[in-house]
């Protein structure tokens, strides 16, 4: 567990610095096609550049906008028109202990409501303080254990 807490704190900077991308929105073309046409370049200049025909330079720009290029082209192409390649994953919930947080309380409450449901069948109802309580314990042993069913 502390290893896993380390390597997120490690993390946390880095995806720190790409939060405020998450709002950007991609050029309907691509980046590609965005960056060429807007620095003048034409086909042929990055075609030449790479050393392959103006039309794989198109397919090209084409895979990316339908986002079936390979990371490794992406890159190969940017260093031909002086960019640099950039990416990385960023959790939707802002941060990745935020993320398992939430997981861990959506367990929690499955579990819990799986065992309140059994006492219901048993004449045993438990109140619902008592409900919130042992949701709240479970999703700190989820969080602290760190199981790997989290991300089932």
């Amino acid at each position: 567990m502390k290893k896993f807490n380390l390597l997120r704190k490690q993390l946390a900077p880095k995806q720190a610095a790409f939060r405020s991308a998450k709002t950007i929105v991609n050029p309907a073309n691509g980046w590609l096609n965005a960056v060429r046409t807007s620095l003048g370049m034409s086909l042929e200049q990055v075609a030449h550049k790479l050393g392959v025909s103006k039309q794989n330079v198109q397919s090209l720009e084409m895979r990316e906008k339908q986002k079936t290029i390979s990371l490794k082209s992406l890159e190969t192409v940017a260093h031909a028109m002086d960019m640099q390649l950039v990416y990385a994953l960023i959790p939707k919930d802002d941060t990745l202990d935020a993320l398992i947080e939430r997981k861990a309380e959506a367990l929690a409450y499955d579990l819990v409501q799986r065992t309140a449901q059994t006492m219901i069948l048993e004449d045993q109802e438990v109140p619902y303080e008592r409900l919130k309580e042992a949701v709240a314990e479970r999703k700190q042993e989820i969080i602290q254990n760190n199981p790997k069913t989290l991300w089932d």
